[in-house]
């Protein structure tokens, strides 16, 4: 399956909160709370466990499969446990791996329904930190009916994380130019597209962190769960890692839901030129709203000139880097970082128009901070997790193709159109795995998941890192596919504000009332 080599993560908006509201001191938007809507259709399966939850697709699995949790509290109210996995499927009888997973108990045990496995996304993102992070990222409906469920995906955060540069190699890595301009900047990016590959090809794990063996291992999570049929909540990259599981395990899909879906068909190129498309859709949009909301809007009086004032503070930053926090400066990639993960959600414009305007009177450290919260960089230099690092592994992984730096200038005239403000960089992007040598044996399934339950969805008009078309024609490939359309701004649909989206997915859910196909919100 094809993703973009521009590592731009494909993340939920829940997982990006906590440290963009900790890096700009504001507080989290309130979720709406109404439940009314009307989704409709037939009633899909139950997702309660059955004497086959145990039934392994290969009886030399039959040892991972027969496996059950061991719970203990962690994290406040949580509870814990690790899951055991082969570290290659086609060698069950070898080494094993051990991954990360926390439940978050449902609310209403009266009321519970079973198991929602849930991803944020990425690749590279925490499935236990989204899960812990339930009541942010999870209305009542489904935290009362459900244990919301979930695991570091193998490679990621707590399960045998792969660590490819050090903390100084990354902050060297994000900061640089992300689109050279010169031959000694183009010499310096790909050095440091070399020296990642190297690292992260030097970990035990690198060859075996593929998508296809992460949907594998949600299988063996939900024997382990005494699930015979899996209800699922994948959001942004977590919609590829459902549409692979569906394809693999077609009849285990119970209640599944693909929140900001991803193209699964789509080659590098396509999908790099669309995910630049849709910033630059978003980011016309933020600048749309001050043109028409402000009586002199601070970037210009059209959207054309705010567009334009923006591109070139990018250029003059990757030309002269801007003072930041401390000794550190705001150089070429912490300012697209910056800009980029504000245009994850609405509610996080003011954080940008606040860092646009100190960028403009020369003081880049907003920007910095929006750029450290994005990439879970901590004050002390650390990160908090190994997402930057994930993110490029993983995609490299599963499709390990790419560009090389003499080449680039072909296609610069097809992005720029696309995205006149962002293009050079998901351009450049094409090169990233160019120096990865690992490869997966385990090829990806073809896209369709026959005789799977109903399986949501979503796609949001203006969504930056999902353009609606991905969603669009996923829902087309699955033969159970059925979209729903949210119109607005933001990365992902669910909790973003629209009660129609979201009474959607809690009645199907919750009471497994199958939205109406095309449904719009």
């Amino acid at each position: 399956m094809s993703r973009s080599s521009s590592f731009v993560g494909l993340a939920a908006v829940g997982v990006l909160v906590a440290g963009l509201l900790s890096a700009c001191g504001g507080s989290s938007p309130s979720a709406e709370s109404s439940a009314s809507g009307a989704a409709s259709g037939t009633s899909s399966s139950s997702t309660a466990g059955g004497s086959d939850a145990t039934t392994p697709p290969d009886p030399a699995l039959a040892k991972f499969y027969d496996q059950r949790l061991s719970w203990s509290s962690c994290r406040s109210k949580d509870q814990c446990s690790s899951l055991t996995v082969p570290l290659d499927y086609r060698h069950p009888e070898g080494a094993t791996i051990k991954l990360a997973v926390l439940k978050v108990p449902a609310a209403d045990k009266s009321e519970r329904i079973g198991s929602l496995v849930v991803n944020p996304g990425g690749p590279g993102g925490s499935g236990i930190d989204y899960a812990a992070s339930a009541s942010d990222s999870f209305r009542a409906p489904l935290r009362d009916h459900y244990d919301i469920v979930g695991f570091d995906p193998r490679g990621v955060g707590e399960s045998d994380p792969i660590d490819c540069l050090s903390d100084a190699q990354l902050d060297a890595y994000l900061a640089q130019d992300p689109a050279p301009s010169t031959p000694a900047q183009v010499h310096t990016y790909d050095q440091w597209n070399q020296t990642l590959a190297d690292g992260c090809d030097k970990s035990p794990v690198g060859a075996h962190i593929s998508t296809v063996d992460a949907a594998r291992d949600i299988d063996v999570l939900r024997a382990a769960l005494g699930e015979s049929k899996l209800a699922y909540f994948g959001a942004s990259y977590g919609t590829e890692l459902g549409t692979t599981y569906a394809d693999l395990f077609p009849k285990r899909v119970g209640r599944f839901v693909l929140d900001g879906a991803v193209d699964p068909t789509l080659d590098n190129e396509q999908l790099s030129v669309q995910q630049a498309a849709g910033f630059e859709t978003a980011l016309r949009s933020y600048v749309q709203n001050c043109v028409s909301t402000s009586q002199s809007c601070f970037l210009g009086s059209s959207v054309d000139a705010g567009l334009a004032k923006i591109k070139a503070l990018l250029t003059q930053v990757e030309q002269q880097p801007l003072p930041g926090s401390g000794n550190r400066k705001l150089e070429g990639g912490n300012a697209f970082y910056g800009i980029a993960v504000t245009l994850y959600n609405r509610d996080y414009w003011i954080y940008l128009t606040q860092a646009l305007k100190q960028a403009f009177a020369g003081d880049g450290s907003v920007l910095l901070q929006l750029s450290d919260a994005y990439t879970s960089r901590a004050a002390d230099g650390s990160y908090t997790d190994n997402s930057m690092e994930a993110l490029p592994a993983v995609t490299c992984l599963d499709d390990p193709s790419s560009i090389s730096t003499a080449k680039v200038s072909s296609v610069l005239p097809e992005f720029e159109k696309a995205s006149p403000t962002f293009g050079d960089v998901f351009a450049w992007g094409l090169t990233g795995c160019s120096h990865f040598k690992d490869r997966s044996d385990d090829p990806a399934p073809p896209v369709g998941a026959p005789g799977a339950d109903p399986i949501v969805v979503i796609g949001t008009t203006r969504d930056p890192a999902t353009p609606l078309q991905w969603a669009q024609h996923l829902a087309t490939l699955l033969e159970s596919g059925v979209l729903v359309t949210r119109d607005g701004d933001g990365h992902t649909g669910y909790n973003a504000g629209n009660s129609c989206v979201n009474s959607a997915v809690e009645d199907y859910l919750v009471d497994g009332k199958v939205p109406k196909d095309n449904l719009s919100c």
